[in-house]
């Protein structure tokens, strides 16, 4: 849940463009950083160009900049440090509909490293890993409203009365294979979600429904009436 659907859709598709993508290419097979002219020379390309795509890559997260003397000299009259580009370390990842699959295996392996050092059961390390955090997302966003965090992170809620439906999984391939497990830690997610926002007035409820998140959110006094009945 980390990474906005937008921004990586924007930093991929600055690649479509040709003369960037052959540039991006380059310093990606260089194994040091390298400069503006280096790269134009490599690619024959004029300077400003290399220079515009070479920032517009920067700009977009998939290059970072460095500034080295490449003469090895230092002090007055050594020159200004030269603009050096390499591949940062953002990993950028686009999928539609939206999956959090890398939010998945951070929970998995931290829980199985908690059960590990307490001998207790993993199952109830990964929702408790998920619940807390569900509570750190929602505790990072608040007054937003509940729908906006929702759809931020790939659930893409449908209100249906006084019920939050959601129309998307971001665990689906898991939770297809797994159902339990995944649809449980996606319950303790988002409880902690609402739990982190606070105020909403919702719980979360383990409902399966075809194409549909395993989850519904309804209103705890609908959800305690239908508990008791």
């Amino acid at each position: 849940m980390d990474q906005p659907t937008d921004a990586s859709i924007q930093a991929v598709a600055a690649l479509d463009e040709p003369t960037r993508r052959r540039l991006y290419d380059h310093v990606v097979a260089e194994s040091a950083p390298i400069s503006r002219d280096d790269a134009a020379s490599a690619l024959g390309l004029p300077r400003t160009t290399a220079a515009f795509h070479l920032d517009r890559l920067v700009d977009e997260g998939l290059l970072t900049v460095t500034h080295e003397r490449r003469t090895g000299r230092t002090g007055p009259g050594a020159g200004r440090p030269a603009k050096l580009y390499q591949r940062s370390d953002r990993e950028i990842g686009v999928s539609l509909p939206e999956r959090q699959y890398d939010v998945a295996g951070q929970l998995l392996a931290a829980a199985m490293e908690d059960a590990e050092a307490s001998g207790g059961s993993p199952r109830k390390a990964l929702d408790r890993r998920a619940r807390q955090y569900g509570e750190s997302v929602g505790r990072t966003h608040p007054g937003k409203p509940l729908a906006e965090v929702l759809q931020a992170h790939g659930f893409e809620p449908r209100r249906n009365g006084s019920a939050i439906e959601l129309a998307n999984c971001p665990f689906k391939a898991l939770a297809k294979n797994h159902p339990d497990l995944v649809c449980t830690m996606t319950l303790h997610l988002l409880g902690g979600l609402l739990d982190g926002l606070g105020g909403t007035g919702l719980q979360a409820v383990l409902e399966p429904r075809p194409a549909h998140c395993c989850v519904r959110l309804l209103p705890d006094s609908q959800n305690a009436q239908e508990r008791t009945s």
